[in-house]
């Protein structure tokens, strides 16, 4: 893999009240990243403006087998956010506008590595200061540029 990629990132939220597909729109962001291997974990980092406000949101994200990875955010929100299967993680998300504790719980994760290609999909319930908000997707795609 090269150290220039191209980042695809689409989530898709499914309200805790039981809201349709339908009603919720899918977000999706692709933007130019780093990327690195370093001892056997494949790190992509990338820069996320904040709409309306000054300054960006830098993200790093690990990638550890296909049972765990992690988003690491620092600028104008910190958090570090742990994505492990079966398991519950708890993080505080710090925004402009206030810190929240949020849970996620890994239900699937699944990576598929190839030379010049990473994909990432992971299924998880998101909670923020203890109440169920959604079941969430991410799926992730880690793009080799060519040269």
């Amino acid at each position: 893999m090269t150290k220039d990629v191209l980042i695809s990132i689409s989530g898709l939220h499914f309200d805790a009240a039981g809201g349709e597909a339908d009603d919720n729109e899918p977000i999706e962001v692709i933007t130019p990243a780093s990327y690195y291997n370093k001892n056997g974990k494949h790190y992509v980092i990338y820069e996320e403006p904040v709409e309306g406000m000054a300054g960006t949101v830098r993200n790093t994200i690990k990638i550890t087998g296909d049972r765990m990875f992690e988003i690491i955010k620092s600028g104008l929100a910190n958090a570090h956010m742990v994505f492990e299967k079966d398991k519950i993680n708890m993080t505080q998300y710090e925004t402009p506008y206030g810190e929240l504790l949020v849970g996620i719980h890994t239900r699937k994760i699944k990576v598929d590595v190839r030379e010049d290609n990473i994909a990432v999909a992971v299924n998880y319930a998101l909670d923020i200061n203890d109440e169920k908000v959604a079941d969430c997707n991410i799926d992730m795609n880690i793009k080799a540029l060519e040269r």
